[in-house]
């Protein structure tokens, strides 16, 4: 298996949403791992840089068309291009990532995308809100009782989140992941959840 994690990111997309995901995967609380069990690559539409809400470009490692056929885990990174017309490409991506078995994260608008195309409709899952989800799916979504009202929802190697929730969301596909001891992942939960003052007195 291909040990790339591809992070999919839009026109507009939210980089908060992928900062504590992609840090776990390439760095430990001492530095940047030498060995580490994942890469990160990032997946754009083209090869040009993508732009995120903020006014931060990203090189694409990958475009639609160059991405590989195997890797380790697909990530949806929310935003405001979920919306519009280039997403719809990516609807034969995450139906192959399915079938084939792999993790697949959707966060924010991602996870309303999800819902629109019916990739909730078998999964407990969450995202901005139900009333959202049933907004964007219309008459394909059509599992609003699978919804859960909590930050991050794994299921079936799918996991969903809402635009608040960037740590829950990594906490569930580091675990998915097995990206290291489940101790230690929720050490790293705690410790941005907490914060260094709560954790470590003076």
């Amino acid at each position: 298996m291909n040990n790339e994690i591809l992070y999919i990111l839009l026109p507009d997309y939210a980089a908060h949403e992928a900062v504590y995901l992609s840090q776990a995967i390439a760095s430990d609380e001492f530095a940047l791992k030498e060995n580490p069990k994942y890469i990160n690559k990032v997946v754009a539409p083209t090869m040009e840089p993508v732009k995120s809400i903020g006014g931060f470009r990203t090189l694409p490692d990958y475009s639609f068309d160059t991405m590989p056929d195997d890797y380790a885990a697909l990530i949806l990174i929310g935003g405001f291009g979920w919306s519009t017309p280039v997403a719809e490409q990516v609807v034969p991506i995450v139906r192959h990532a399915i079938e084939k078995g792999k993790i697949v994260g959707a966060i924010c608008n991602a996870a309303s995308f999800m819902a629109k195309h019916g990739f909730l409709n078998n999964i407990r899952h969450t995202g901005n809100g139900l009333e959202q989800l049933k907004h964007w799916g219309g008459e394909v979504y059509t599992h609003s009782d699978g919804y859960v009202h909590i930050q991050a929802v794994a299921d079936n190697n799918i996991v969903t989140a809402n635009g608040s929730a960037t740590l829950e969301f990594a906490k569930e596909l580091l675990l998915l992941l097995k990206n290291d001891t489940p101790e230690r992942i929720e050490m790293y939960y705690q410790f941005n959840k907490q914060g260094f003052c709560n954790l470590f007195s003076n």
